[in-house]
């Protein structure tokens, strides 16, 4: 029955999308809602108290038609690199901010809230901090300063930081990072302190994939969140990347694993979602793939702290999946002509579109 629906839902999908062709968009004025105009992503997340952004990138703004969906289709943007320390410390003491500044200024004009990304991470980290060795006291100082010096230059225009970024391996033990091994698993705690110190007012989160489901790695998360909220360490929400792929199966506890966040009084949200497939792309996959983002957007609208979605950039022209596994890709709901794919029309109908 399931694959019978699927295909149904596909040839609705390309009936729509040769109906639709370019769809008129304006999440930010709900401009498709205000003149008879289809309602964007946005508009329809909004309407369940939600937002839906999309990732973007420095360099991808140069394109005029990418920009202006961009700007159009979704209420909330995260930077994909300009925040992180190697674009912002990129010398000892020295911040350069200019890249997640034009995101922000871009957000700011099309009247779209930012996700801070990321603060504490092990990898894209500047040579002058991989390259030595460093003392616990030294390290210490030297992620207090990166982490409050970023998190004050944009106090006010954040609404979210992903604070510590992929924490832990697959099997929940901690990840051997540099900070993990210099300081110990105080760095997290430290961490999100320090970022509650320089802006009282931003939500903090702890970020990483292959946590959607329940299992070892969701579990480490779950027992630490538990952890930190008990002694008072401001974490206010779990992100959960959503890096998918149709090979090794939907994360069919996602709903139950979202809920048992929220029972500790956290916020969550799908913070970097795409579903990879090995290519060709077919129309089956196609389906298959729409069928998973439906899944995974009704997951979070059945869950009420679950407050968002954020794809990891919107179209297959910018995905990093093709430059990371070989072979696969196609995993947008845009294509690379930024023509909507049935994936696109399974999120509408998900958040009670047509």
């Amino acid at each position: 029955m399931r694959k019978t629906a699927t295909r149904l839902r596909f040839a609705g999908a390309l009936a729509a999308a040769l109906m639709l062709g370019g769809i008129a968009t304006g999440p930010a004025a709900q401009a498709g809602e205000d003149h008879g105009k289809e309602p964007t992503l946005a508009d329809l997340a909004q309407r369940h108290g939600r937002y839906f952004g999309s990732a973007t990138d420095n360099p991808e703004l140069v394109d005029e038609p990418y920009k202006a969906l961009l700007g159009s289709e979704f209420d909330q943007i995260t930077p994909g690199n300009g925040m992180k320390w190697y674009a912002t410390e990129p010398q000892q003491g020295v911040f350069d901010f200019s890249q997640g500044d034009e995101i922000v200024n871009l957000a700011r004009a099309n009247r779209q809230k930012v996700r801070g990304h990321t603060l504490v991470w092990h990898s894209q980290l500047p040579g002058w901090l991989t390259e030595r060795e460093w003392t616990a006291p030294e390290l210490r100082a030297v992620l207090k300063k990166h982490v409050q010096a970023e998190v004050r230059h944009y106090r006010g225009k954040v609404f979210a930081w992903d604070v510590v970024n992929e924490a832990f391996n697959e099997d929940g033990t901690y990840r051997e990072s540099v900070f993990y091994k210099t300081l110990g698993p105080g760095y997290i705690a430290d961490a999100l302190r320090w970022a509650h110190q320089a802006d009282p007012r931003v939500k903090l989160y702890l970020n990483d994939y292959n946590i959607e489901a329940i299992g070892p790695k969701s579990d480490a998360y779950y027992k630490l969140a538990k952890e930190l909220k008990a002694k008072g360490v401001p974490l206010h929400g779990i992100g959960l990347q959503a890096h998918l792929a149709l090979q090794y199966g939907y994360p069919t506890t996602l709903e139950d694993n979202l809920r048992r966040f929220s029972r500790l009084g956290l916020d969550t949200s799908l913070t970097e979602v795409d579903i990879r497939m090995q290519l060709p792309a077919t129309e089956e996959k196609l389906a298959q793939q729409a069928e998973w983002y439906r899944d995974l957007t009704e997951a979070c609208l059945a869950v009420r702290r679950c407050v968002g979605i954020t794809l990891w950039d919107y179209t297959d022209k910018y995905s990093w999946i093709p430059a990371f596994f070989p072979g696969e890709g196609a995993a947008l709901p845009w294509d690379e002509q930024l023509a909507p794919k049935p994936a696109y029309f399974a999120l509408r109908e998900a958040l009670g579109g047509r």
